[in-house]
Formats: structure tokens, C-alpha cells, sequence
């Protein structure tokens, strides 16, 4: 183990490539209000107005996640992971994921960045965990590789395959059924943040995805699970898609529901903002004109869940109730509040009011569409309709 000296000298140094990098951005001055050494930047590091993900032969970018304490920037674009620095440099990269990569966070206790992951053919949902610190090089392949392990979720898998109308069939993944409860089509939304329950302690969150059906009433909760990650490691098993694993906890520590309407396929991006205490969930907009289809919609974090009923089920259901934040705009007949703004491609806060929305798009390179992606730095006014506006000081 080196002394404290040379690892301060070390520390030093890697602040001093870094915040030079960044200085070269013209980005603006981050002051945290209350600085949280696992996740905020020194009162000196300046964050760049934007960090551009890059352009690829992939899937659309899906979620992106920071590591303020090591200068790192991490992009999902479906089926492949991107590391860059702050400035936008590509400095490693994984491959060989078949499945579906989501949103993306890093833990704070472990430095590791976890993602949602699946594999809705084979019926297997997973928390892909990867170890950013191996990430040193370009197409690291997830399945030979040591930078990724997997932790599977049993109790998706069992509300995915749900057979709701009794006829023995599972239908597949398809919205147009009444099958999988709760509408479940996976996995995609996923953050750390507190305990829903009020009860202080970490935990790691994840949103379902939801099918976009108009003809059913049972799909019009967001469903959130919660998870305790601190003994993970004994579930952890490289992946292995010729033989996908079942390694995980038996059950969620708490399953969640937040009255929002149907949306298609369910929180995007789920991010927990520490500054206000609220969690942000950014979805693809729904179609029930009994809602008002908003694009991002507030949990407010000062209320504990309460039990209550699950509205629209085949058989009456309570659960624990999450509510929304009662700002923005408003949709009097069914009550439901949010907003109208970006965030479903990537969602990062900072901490201070300032977040990272990411924007998604293609790019053409010799005749082939290549998926672009980078974060833009936004503040949070809570101003409607779109609660984002250009970068600048915390409010």
C-alpha cells in the first residue's frame, strides 16, 4: 500500500490532468452546497458544458452516469458501454453484449458503475455491475473480459412472465396482451438513492419498464424496486449468455408504486437528486388520453410510501404508495403532476442543482448510421412546462 504521501502527490497530479482538461472546455464552476466526498467535485473543478459520448455502430444512447471523483463520464448505448474523461476522450470502452443495456449509476460505496440488463428472450433480467477502473482500452469484451458481473432479478422475472388471463400461454414480448403484470416489459429506469420506506440507508433502485397498452387499466403505475447491495458480491457471476445465470436475491427489500398513467415502456432514466431529496423518473410518453402523458414526472422525497390501493388490478391490491411532487403542471382529472423536458436518454444530477440531460442522435459515416450521444449541462428552475434551462449556478 503506498504512504499517505505518495498517494496525496498522486491524488494532486490526477487533479491537475484532469481539471486541466476540463479548463480547456470553457465549462462553468460547480459550488456544491453541501459536499459530499463519494460523489461531488473539489470546489475548484469546473465541469465543461457539455461531454460528448462519441458516435457508434450500436443501439441508441440509453443512459449515462458520472464518476466526479475520478473525472470519468460512462454512456450506454444499448449494447455497448463508453468511458470517456470530462472532456469528451474516449478512454475505454466494453463489447459483446447481445442483450439490452439501460440506465446506468455509479455507487458511491464500491466506485462501481451498475446498469439495468436484459435478455427478454431467454426471460432473464439482470443488474449488470461493471468495474470502471478495468475499463482502460477500447472493445473490452464483456463475456473474456473481468470487467463486468451480473446479479440476477427473480422477482422481474416473475411479473414479466406473469400469465394474467389464465390460458397457459406466455405471449412473449409483446404489449398486445393482457399478460405480465403490472404491464412489465423489463427493466430500464435505475439509481441509488434513500430507502422509499422513510427508513434511512442506501439503496439501489430500479424501474420497470412498462408496455405502452391502452386497453387494459392495470399498467398505469410506475413499479420501483429496492434493493440492499451491500452483500451483492456474494450473488455475482460473470456474464454468460450461452447460459445465463439465476444468481440474485430472492426478492426486492421493497416494491413501489407511483400513479402516473400508462407510458411507453415504462422510466427511462431514474436519477436521485440529493440537492432537493426528490427522484426524477424521465419516460417515453404514454397514450391514454385519460392522462396527461407527461415526459418526466417528480416522486417527492419528503413523503415516506404510504399503503394504499394499486389502482386498476384484475383483483383488488394495496401496496406501498409513492407519491408525486405536487409542482408543475397539473392534470386535475386524474391529479397527476410533471413536466416537459428531455432526460429519457440520460439523466445525471450533480448534487447542486445542475444536472447532465443527455441528447441522442444519428450520424452518417460512409453510408452508415452511426448513434451519437452527449450529456449538456442544464440547471433546475422547477419553471414550466420544461424545468431545465441552459447551464449556470445552482438556484
Amino acid at each position: 500500500m503506498p504512504s499517505r504521501s505518495r498517494a496525496h502527490v498522486a491524488t494532486l497530479f490526477l487533479s491537475t490532468v484532469v481539471a486541466s482538461a476540463l479548463l480547456a472546455t470553457g465549462g462553468g464552476a460547480a459550488h456544491a452546497r453541501t459536499p459530499s466526498p463519494p460523489s461531488s467535485p473539489p470546489p475548484s473543478f469546473r465541469l465543461p458544458a457539455s461531454v460528448d459520448g462519441g458516435a457508434w455502430a450500436s443501439g441508441h444512447l440509453q443512459g449515462t452516469a458520472i464518476d466526479l471523483r475520478r473525472g470519468h463520464m460512462y454512456f450506454s448505448f444499448t449494447n455497448l458501454l463508453v468511458k470517456t474523461d470530462l472532456a469528451g476522450r474516449p478512454i475505454g470502452s466494453v463489447t459483446g453484449l447481445t442483450g439490452h443495456l439501460g440506465d446506468l449509476d455509479v455507487n458511491s460505496a464500491d466506485g462501481r458503475v451498475y446498469g439495468s440488463l436484459e435478455y427478454k428472450t431467454a426471460q432473464a433480467f439482470y443488474v449488470a455491475i461493471f468495474d470502471g477502473s478495468r475499463i482502460t482500452r477500447m472493445n473490452m469484451d464483456a463475456r473474456t473480459t473481468d470487467v463486468l458481473s451480473t446479479v440476477h432479478l427473480r422477482e422481474v422475472v416473475r411479473d414479466y412472465t406473469a400469465d394474467m388471463n389464465g390460458d397457459g400461454v406466455f405471449d412473449g414480448d409483446t404489449g398486445n396482451t393482457p399478460d405480465h403484470r403490472y404491464g412489465c416489459s423489463g427493466i430500464d429506469g435505475l439509481a441509488f438513492g434513500p430507502d422509499l420506506n422513510g427508513r434511512g440507508g442506501g439503496r439501489l433502485t430500479v424501474a420497470y419498464g412498462v408496455y405502452s397498452n391502452t386497453a387494459r387499466t392495470d399498467n398505469d403505475h410506475q413499479v420501483l424496486l429496492q434493493y440492499d447491495v451491500r452483500d451483492w458480491r456474494t450473488y455475482e457471476r460473470p456474464l454468460s449468455e450461452d447460459a445465463l445465470h439465476t444468481s440474485g436475491p430472492a426478492s426486492p427489500d421493497g416494491k413501489f408504486f407511483a400513479y402516473t398513467g400508462n407510458t411507453t415502456y415504462g422510466v427511462q432514466n431514474l436519477e436521485y437528486d440529493r440537492d432537493s431529496g426528490n427522484w426524477l423518473m424521465a419516460v417515453y410518453r404514454g397514450r391514454k388520453t385519460a392522462f396527461p402523458n407527461y415526459a418526466l414526472y417528480v416522486l417527492d422525497g419528503s413523503k415516506p410510501a404510504r399503503r394504499g390501493e394499486v389502482k386498476g388490478q384484475p383483483r383488488p391490491e394495496s401496496g406501498p404508495l409513492v407519491s408525486l411532487l405536487p409542482r408543475g403542471l397539473h392534470h386535475g382529472p386524474s391529479g397527476v403532476h410533471g413536466y416537459e423536458s428531455g432526460g429519457q436518454y440520460g439523466l445525471v444530477s450533480l448534487g447542486d442543482g445542475r444536472y447532465y440531460v443527455a441528447e441522442a442522435g444519428t450520424v452518417d459515416s460512409g453510408g452508415t448510421t452511426l448513434r451519437t450521444g452527449r450529456s449538456v449541462l442544464r440547471r433546475w428552475t422547477g419553471a414550466v412546462p420544461n424545468p431545465f434551462a441552459a447551464r449556470g449556478p445552482a438556484r
